[in-house]
């Protein structure tokens, strides 16, 4: 399901990439978990699909059916994965959903009450920045994006120290700071509510060690 840079037995290499093109349709990809925050244990489905406009053709890992609402937070982590300074890029696409749409990356998850995330809705036009300890929800910051949620798209993060910065397709929409977090832990992808969303292209590079 993934590579890595340099020693694929190591975990934490300082560069993975997730493109799910060797994983079997219908399958969990090789190496993740489904999780969630604040549900009742009724796990969204995600899927490997085809996908022919996926950036990296065919794969894609989806929400393909979703039984969820209001303030459940369905996951998708890769197990064994250790990260605390790291950027992080992944490609985005809002299938449906009429409560929440969208989605994106976390990261410094510990389990699946405490990590931070990055989320694009384009139901409410906006890009959010948020810590979840203990399972609560804290907004660090919000901007405002516009883009069409049937096309994919990019959210780049890098958190350095305490230092986040969010990008959507290319252009810097947040930078905010936040002590909470302070150790690694792992990445994964986060969808809120009823919210059906493809991913592709998960690329996870660890500047611990500094950039190779």
């Amino acid at each position: 399901s993934c590579s890595s840079g340099e020693n694929a037995e190591k975990p934490n290499d300082y560069r993975r990439l997730c493109s799910f093109d060797n994983d079997a349709p219908g399958s969990v990809p090789q190496g993740w978990k489904i999780d969630e925050t604040g549900g009742e244990g009724t796990f969204a489905q995600w899927q490997v699909t085809r996908d022919p406009s996926a950036p990296s053709a065919n794969n894609v890992i989806a929400i393909v059916e979703n039984p969820n609402s209001d303030g459940t937070f369905n996951l998708l982590v890769a197990k064994e994965t250790d990260y605390k300074d790291v950027k992080i890029s992944v490609k985005i696409k809002a299938l449906g959903g009429k409560e929440d749409r969208g989605g994106g990356p976390l990261w410094r998850m510990g389990d699946a009450n405490n990590y931070y995330m990055a989320r694009w809705n384009p139901l409410d036009e906006n890009f959010r920045v948020y810590c979840v300890k203990n399972g609560r929800r804290r907004q660090l910051a919000n901007a405002k994006v516009t883009a069409a949620p049937s096309t994919w798209h990019t959210i780049e993060i890098e958190q350095n120290k305490s230092a986040i910065v969010a990008k959507f397709d290319g252009k810097t929409v947040i930078e905010v700071a936040d002590k909470t977090l302070d150790k690694g832990g792992m990445v994964g992808l986060w969808v809120k509510a009823d919210g059906r969303t493809a991913f592709d292209d998960v690329e996870v590079i660890s500047i611990d060690k500094g950039d190779r």
